[in-house]
């Protein structure tokens, strides 16, 4: 079996949050994290959304070009995924040549079949921006829920799909005005000649969640009409009919195309332009979307029928959607700036705290909350006192009484029987709720496991049995080893950082999933380190703060590129400084406390720098600093004034003179 996975393409019109990781990219990367390390042929393929009305809004509002506002947005979006171990086999662009040349191959292959047909149509347009309006550059009220948001392709509070003539008191988003009907061509997918093949289709999938399946039979109840996939835009694909000159593709027939381009685009890189073809022309493999919920009808409906339409690919065949993410009891908006950005967290926390609380909370069957409280709680009382103390204490112990040598398991008793047994129970369940998208059910299995070593080690008391019976102390130490072996494996798919940090620890090279069951043990401890922090109780209320306020700190979508006047430029005071002291910042590996001389003045700034550089490392260099900048406080800790860097991937590198000048000198 070949297995290929997808998450749903993010649009590049703003960074990636916690929403997005929720619905799906996380669970997808957990699924995929255990597939590889069983053996399974898979390739995990995502890649950013680079046209539709979401980027041409977007791009307006900055005062940029579409193609500027997404060159600025993919590299952040691919940067933030690899920091959160988020690993694509490829992680590709819609705005390739490449993509172009797929999308318009598909279009043609089912034009010539007689799928697509020109209609003469209705559609609104602004007299005073001059233009007809695509979707999204519609807003009224929804027909069905009555919501006054709703957007001319979709009410995103009922789900409903709309077009824009069916929203109530339209109005025209750029300008506010309300918009007029006019005639225009537009070319039509022959959706409904697809709906007894998609009836049938979908009547095989009774395995499927049932939040998919009711979506699509409440589609299928009021009957599939044809649906339009072309747009009066300037910035997408281009259709390819001579007649069309001026279309562009709806982004929806776009987007999903971008699958096959973007596993075309993995072949490439490989040297192997050919290989895609095994897995999308292959009935053997299974193609799996990760997708949210609002993204079900054209993932279970429009795309399946696009490729029984082609008649050449294979059908989707598992489409895990997830409901949506809620932030400390209310919506998570965009719009209204309250959101969580995913390099907003990593500039201040490790990845894999999120990851667990996350996984563990995922909004598999029902919208569910995030909140501060419960990630805090999960850090410290669960990846801390549990997963961690296990591995922690058990290494102690390892490292005072044995010297960092592992006793060899000799001899059996029924705990050391009961414990394994149940360890290996554990893992067979984690598999099957992995293989079954039941990802935090898995979530909490692999937290069993951990809880169960802690019990076991504090009623065989070794610190007890070293001197009273020594052979039930090695048993004893012997097992734990192989449990926290053990937990190597099974934390990977949810925890990779802390996984490789207990490799390390083990000295075990790569393993699979089988060996889970039957462990290999070192003979000796490496170096071992405190696997989670804990955090302090403040974090809780300083971050729910930010989303109250929307901060700038938390709202990245406020920062879209923009160009700036020399004016503007000259209101940043950058100074020289001379760094006088430096500490570390207790419960972060990233943040250092800085005291700088500004020759008229000393400042303590915090920065972002600690895995870069050592705190020995940057007393008495000379840095630059913005100092007009108003104060902050980072962590308990105020901060006046910003120190630059320059971070290239996972490089930073200190802006400094080339030569010493004196403290508080102006950089123009």
């Amino acid at each position: 079996m070949k297995l290929l996975v997808t998450s749903a393409l993010p649009y590049a019109n703003g960074e990636i949050h916690l929403g997005h990781l929720a619905g799906a990219y996380l669970p997808a990367d957990i699924y995929v994290k255990y597939h590889r390390l069983k053996g399974t042929d898979v390739i995990f393929i995502c890649g950013s959304d680079e046209h539709g009305v979401p980027i041409t809004i977007a791009a307006q509002r900055a005062g940029i070009s579409p193609k500027e506002l997404v060159d600025y947005y993919h590299p952040l979006i691919k940067q933030s995924f690899e920091k959160f171990g988020i690993e694509f086999d490829n992680y590709s662009r819609t705005s390739l040549s490449l993509h172009y040349q797929t999308v318009q191959n598909f279009f043609l292959q089912i034009y010539r079949r007689g799928f697509i047909t020109p209609k003469t149509t209705s559609q609104l347009y602004c007299p005073r921006c001059k233009m007809f309006l695509a979707d999204r550059y519609v807003e009224g009220a929804c027909p069905s829920c009555g919501n006054n948001e709703a957007r001319g392709d979709q009410c995103e509070q009922c789900g409903k799909w709309l077009e824009p003539f069916e929203l109530i008191d339209p109005r025209c988003k750029i300008c506010g005005m309300t918009p007029e009907r006019r005639e225009t061509v537009h070319w039509f997918f022959r959706l409904s000649q697809f709906e007894t093949n998609l009836r049938t289709w979908l009547a095989s999938k009774t395995h499927w969640k049932p939040n998919v399946m009711r979506f699509c039979e409440g589609w299928l109840k009021r009957g599939l009409v044809d649906r339009p996939i072309t747009r009066d835009l300037s910035w997408g694909v281009p259709v390819p009919l001579p007649e069309a000159k001026g279309k562009v593709f709806y982004v929806w027939f776009d987007a999903p195309i971008g699958y096959i381009s973007a596993t075309q685009d993995w072949a490439e890189s490989l040297g192997k332009p050919d290989l895609w073809k095994d897995y999308w022309f292959n009935p053997q493999t299974k193609l799996v979307h990760f997708i949210g919920k609002d993204n079900i009808v054209f993932h279970a409906i429009v795309w399946p029928a696009m490729l029984m339409a082609h008649d050449e690919f294979i059908l989707p065949s598992e489409i895990p959607a997830n409901e949506f993410l809620n932030l400390e009891g209310a919506k998570l908006s965009t719009s209204r700036n309250r959101a969580i950005w995913l390099s907003d967290y990593l500039s201040q926390y490790p990845p894999d705290p999120l990851r667990y609380a996350l996984a563990i909370n995922l909004p598999e069957n029902r919208d569910v909350d995030f909140t501060w409280a419960d990630f805090h709680s999960r850090n410290n009382n669960e990846l801390a006192d549990i997963l961690g103390n296990f591995i922690n204490r058990v290494a102690v112990f390892i490292k005072r009484y044995y010297c960092g040598k592992i006793p060899q398991l000799t001899g059996t008793d029924p705990d050391s029987e009961n414990v394994i047994k149940m360890a290996q129970e554990i893992v067979l369940r984690i598999e099957g709720l992995i293989e079954g998208f039941q990802i935090k059910d898995a979530a909490r299995e692999m937290m069993n496991l951990a809880a169960i070593g802690n019990r076991y080690f504090d009623h065989s008391a070794p610190w007890r049995t070293f001197s009273a019976d020594r052979a039930q102390c090695d048993r004893t130490m012997a097992v734990c080893a192989r449990l926290i072996s053990m937990l190597e494996i099974i934390t990977y798919p949810f925890l990779p950082f802390t996984s490789r940090k207990i490799a390390k620890m083990l000295h075990l090279g790569k393993r699979s999933w089988h060996d889970a069951l039957n462990p290999v043990v070192p003979s000796e401890l490496g170096e071992t380190e405190i696997l989670f922090q804990k955090l302090p109780e403040e974090i809780i209320i300083q971050e729910r703060s930010k989303l109250e306020s929307g901060s700038d700190n938390n709202v990245k979508n406020k920062k879209e590129p923009s160009m700036i006047s020399i004016e503007e430029f000259k209101k940043i005071d950058l100074r020289v400084a001379l760094v006088k002291s430096a500490e570390r910042i207790p419960g972060t590996s990233k943040l250092l406390k800085l005291i700088i001389d500004l020759g008229k003045e000393e400042r303590q700034i915090v920065a972002g720098i600690g895995e870069a550089y050592s705190p020995e490392a940057v007393v008495g260099k000379q840095v630059v600093v913005v100092v007009n900048l108003q104060p902050a406080t980072i962590r308990g800790v105020e901060s006046f004034g910003m120190l630059l860097a320059a971070v290239d991937g996972k490089q930073v590198a200190l802006i400094r003179p080339d030569q010493d000048v004196t403290p508080g000198t102006t950089v123009t």
